[in-house]
């Protein structure tokens, strides 16, 4: 790992944003073995500890220097590896070590807790501080450490037992496998730290903690016939506050949201958040770009924040109908959905996440772009770049916007010049402080607003 240390950057256009650290190797994109890339980033709930996990089944954790304090730099932790490439025998498949999900369970003791997630099996790890300890004196060896002849040992003395150092160790306490038939999207903590759902893309599943050999299905889409298959599950989340409300949604760009009180099984949702199409705007992509890569809950559960392909949406629980704000992401690609669909990146999954108090939202974009937004829209939105110094936007064109009194001259990013093998998927925001962490390919960084 390579750190490098917070450099300064003009912070006019970026509303007091500056890049405080990068984790990662500096190389070029073709130069970065597929293993590892970062497939997901995650804060803990203190905000002192930051994981991340790649594809090769990693886990790597950072921890904040002068833990408690203002500083925003992490130092590394410790590293061990998560997952394991498997073969499935009975269906002849490749099961990757990519990590997809970590999430933090609440520390109870001085130790933490965490679940990690690959395509089929959820494992509970627990990463600890360990004093590793060796015996400095006794009457049984010579001073340069061989052995003493029985004749010359005329007394007993107590061996003198001292603590060497101590290590950071990492300790798999329960594997929670068998239970998935496809690949497994999102896992989440209920508020009740006993149990945690796991969704594929068919099914959702509730777990105990303490129980790795059993869990129940709670959502189950799959139809008899699969060719009659219209939608999947494309993440699940629980909410915050009550452990029996949470939410899924899905490729058909709805949200459901779900009570484990009303029955067992909760396909019969409480809520349908969906937006109806306009007409006009339909074509051959907009299945695909509605389809929703992630969702995620306001830390007081009040308002949902969903991300498809080109717009994260604002909703309020208490509002199905249409969402309360929409933001555009990079509207500019809309022109492109061809060329972006024959390369694939119309499929990229794009996470999106909550600021701390819940005012300001963050995701990705191409080009190491990413932006943040009020929710409310009281502020203008910033978009960052994941580098040292902050550049222009790449390759602007200019566009006039022609109002009833007067004009305006608008930037707007040529898509033609965009590094699309550049991207800002996984992004994890601080729970206390305004300080986030985005992973491009092998690199980590880290901004910090200034106060």
């Amino acid at each position: 790992l390579l750190f490098i240390p917070a450099a300064t950057m003009t912070t006019d256009d970026a509303n007091g944003w500056r890049f405080s650290q990068v984790f990662g190797d500096k190389g070029t994109v073709d130069d970065i073995t597929e293993a590892d890339v970062i497939s997901t980033v995650e804060f803990d709930q203190s905000g002192d500890y930051l994981a991340t996990g790649d594809k090769g089944g990693r886990i790597v954790l950072f921890e904040r220097n002068n833990r408690g304090k203002s500083s925003g730099e992490f130092k590394f932790y410790t590293e061990f590896q998560s997952h394991e490439p498997e073969f499935d025998y009975l269906k002849s498949l490749e099961i990757e070590e990519k990590i997809n999900k970590i999430k933090w369970l609440r520390r109870p003791n001085s130790g933490h807790f965490l679940l990690s997630t690959n395509d089929k099996t959820i494992k509970l790890w627990k990463v600890y501080e360990k004093n590793m300890q060796a015996v400095v004196e006794n009457n049984t060896n010579n001073p340069d450490g061989s052995k003493k002849g029985a004749d010359s040992v005329t007394s007993l003395k107590f061996p003198k037992v001292q603590t060497t150092e101590s290590v950071v160790a990492a300790m798999p306490k329960r594997v929670y496998a068998n239970a998935h038939a496809y690949h497994i999207n999102s896992i989440s903590i209920n508020s009740d730290d006993e149990t945690y759902i796991s969704a594929d893309d068919l099914r959702i599943n509730l777990w105990s903690l303490h129980l790795q050999d059993q869990s129940f299905n709670i959502v189950d889409i799959k139809p008899a016939n699969m060719e009659e298959l219209t939608e999947v599950i494309t993440a699940a989340e629980f909410h915050p506050l009550a452990c029996n409300i949470f939410m899924y949604s899905s490729s058909k760009g709805t949200i459901k949201l779900s009570d484990m009180r009303a029955q067992a099984l909760c396909d019969g949702h409480a809520k349908v958040f969906e937006e109806e199409e306009d007409p006009s705007n339909k074509s051959f992509f907009s299945e695909i770009i509605s389809s929703i890569s992630d969702v995620r809950f306001s830390h007081d559960g009040r308002y949902i924040i969903s991300r498809d392909y080109l717009t994260v949406k604002v909703w309020d629980v208490n509002m199905e109908n249409k969402p309360v704000k929409t933001f555009g992401i990079h509207e500019y690609l809309r022109s492109k959905l061809c060329d972006l669909y024959e390369n694939d990146c119309i499929f990229d999954k794009f996470e999106c996440t909550f600021s701390g108090d819940s005012n300001y939202i963050m995701t990705g974009s191409y080009h190491n772009m990413f932006n943040i937004f009020d929710r409310e829209g009281n502020s203008p939105n910033v978009t960052l770049e994941a580098t040292k110094v902050q550049k222009k936007k790449p390759a602007t064109k200019k566009t006039l916007s022609i109002g009833r009194k007067k004009k305006t001259v608008q930037e707007e990013v040529n898509p033609d010049n965009i590094d699309y093998n550049k991207k800002i998927l996984h992004t994890s925001w601080h729970p206390h402080e305004n300080l986030i962490a985005v992973a491009t390919t092998n690199n980590l960084y880290m901004f910090q607003q200034a106060v």
